[in-house]
């Protein structure tokens, strides 16, 4: 019974084909030794992949030689890793559980394509959709936290999720077929484990039938965020002025702003209170800055402009060029190329970032004005201040870059000598 209800799953979600070869997920609990002898019951090809962590001491180990027999038994061609789960973790910053995840996908990835094989076979089952869907909520998420698992993501698929581990272990039962058990898993010390042992039951208490009430909404919720995804993206494509800008007169013309903001940013690690401290300086004054781990958000005048932690600056350099002219040279009318009278320039030029007290006199005014009012002026955001640059003869400002020269140094009618300036990146 239970394996013809797998197998119509199968067909339904259209998770592969009967020629397709499989990598099985195969820890040697129930449930993947369950997944294993349903898929060769129903004739497909499998190969089995077998990660011993070592995080439970003789109990991996006893995992492992359980896989083992049991592959030798069933003539299952298996791929046996080990990992020192916890090093990776302390090095990378990750809790043991991502750390244990990361290794184990990466490693199947690795096997599926050692073997040229279709997908990686994995023993999630209804009863983990429930635990993750009540998980994600607990934790605080958006609708896409409320799918529940996914019978497919990639090269991944999960056949067992239309059953539950009672049917599970009935099958195993009918069988006679022995399967391991991890003692962590009989603890109640983890969340998921607190889900799994104390929560759920009492749903039950309630409502007999909660699990599958659950999944069944799960189900519906995966549609609506169909729907919703596309939304997003098409409120996304109106607000955004480039990757990493977006007009907040246009945000706030949207039916829900924050939706909008949630779905661009927490894939950036924004998290949803910042996200929500975002939104309120909408209508606050410009200026306010937030972080994630990798990113920078500013609320900028009329736009929220997103940058990057790990952006490498580029390596600028002066290009410059002397030109002999007459009285008739006329100065094109350029901001990126700077035309200066080389007989006014009091030193050697320099380029240099611009700095708090630095002051010139703006092309066509006389009085001195700072750089930081200037720029403020031009109404020039935070982010655009950070690299505007400067270019100096001696102790004088003369230019600054791609934006204005200094009047002290334009070229009049008694200018015998033009230097030409440039400022370009060093490739």
């Amino acid at each position: 019974m239970l394996k013809r209800k797998v197998e119509k799953y199968i067909n339904e979600k259209e998770l592969f084909g009967f020629n397709d070869k499989l990598i099985v997920a195969l820890s040697g609990g129930a449930d993947s030794v369950a997944l294993l002898r349903i898929l060769l019951s129903l004739g497909y090809n499998c190969v089995a992949a077998h990660c011993n962590f070592h995080l439970r001491g003789q109990e991996s180990d006893r995992d492992e030689a359980f896989v083992r027999k049991l592959c030798a038994e069933l003539s299952v061609p298996l791929e046996v890793v080990h990992f020192q789960t916890v090093v990776y973790a302390t090095e990378n910053g990750l809790s043991i559980e991502m750390a244990a995840r990361e290794l184990r996908y990466g490693w199947f990835e690795d096997i599926r394509k050692k073997y040229g094989a279709s997908y990686i076979a994995v023993a999630h089952h209804r009863d983990d959709s429930v635990e993750t869907f009540l998980l994600n909520l607990s934790r605080g998420t958006g609708i896409n936290g409320l799918k529940g698992i996914m019978p497919k993501n990639g090269f991944v698929v999960r056949p067992l999720l239309d059953v539950g581990r009672g049917d599970i272990l009935d099958y195993l039962q009918y069988l006679r077929q022995d399967y391991v058990t991890d003692s962590t898993n009989l603890e109640n010390i983890y969340t998921r484990n607190k889900i799994r042992l104390d929560i759920i039951p009492l749903f039950q208490q309630i409502n007999p039938s909660f699990c599958d009430s659950l999944v069944e909404t799960a189900s519906r919720l995966a549609d609506v965020a169909a729907i919703y995804k596309g939304a997003i993206t098409d409120a996304l494509e109106r607000v955004m002025e480039s990757q990493y800008s977006v007009s907040i007169e246009k945000l706030m013309r949207e039916i829900a702003p924050q939706a909008i903001l949630f779905e661009w940013l927490s894939p950036l690690g924004f998290n949803s209170a910042q996200i929500k401290d975002i939104e309120r300086s909408l209508k606050s004054t410009s200026g306010k800055i937030f972080n994630s781990p990798d990113w920078i958000l500013l609320r900028d005048r009329d736009f929220l402009l997103l940058k990057s932690k790990n952006m490498v600056e580029d390596v600028y350099e002066l290009r410059t060029r002397l030109i002999s002219v007459d009285s008739g040279f006329k100065v094109p009318r350029r901001n990126d190329v700077a035309y200066l009278d080389a007989g006014k320039l009091c030193g050697d030029l320099r380029l240099r970032k611009w700095h708090s007290g630095d002051k010139f006199v703006p092309f066509g005014m006389k009085g001195f004005k700072k750089v930081r009012d200037y720029l403020r002026d031009r109404k020039i955001s935070l982010f655009e201040k950070e690299n505007i640059m400067v270019v100096t003869s001696g102790e004088e400002i003369v230019w600054v870059v791609n934006e204005r020269t200094d009047n002290r140094f334009r070229v009049d009618s008694k200018t015998d000598n033009v230097l030409e300036i440039q400022v370009l990146p060093v490739k």
